[in-house]
């Protein structure tokens, strides 16, 4: 798989990335390579986490699946 993340510059020197196609997905690093290492490891820990069942999502909160 393929995705698209956003590269920033850190304020405090070295980067910080984002997976906008899945909100809070982020990493950083001193270096681009460590930045692309991490946010290997980042994206594979998002896919993996298991969202909770529907019963347990708060409020009127709805999680679906649909396959395009």
């Amino acid at each position: 798989m393929k995705f698209k993340i956003i590269v920033h510059e850190a304020e405090e020197g070295g980067y910080w990335a984002e997976l906008p196609a899945i909100p809070g997905c982020a990493s950083q690093g001193e270096t681009m390579d460590e930045l692309l290492a991490n946010m290997r490891e980042a994206i594979e820990g998002c896919l993996s986490a298991d969202l909770p069942p529907q019963d347990e999502v708060a409020g009127s909160t709805r999680v679906l699946e649909i396959a395009i």
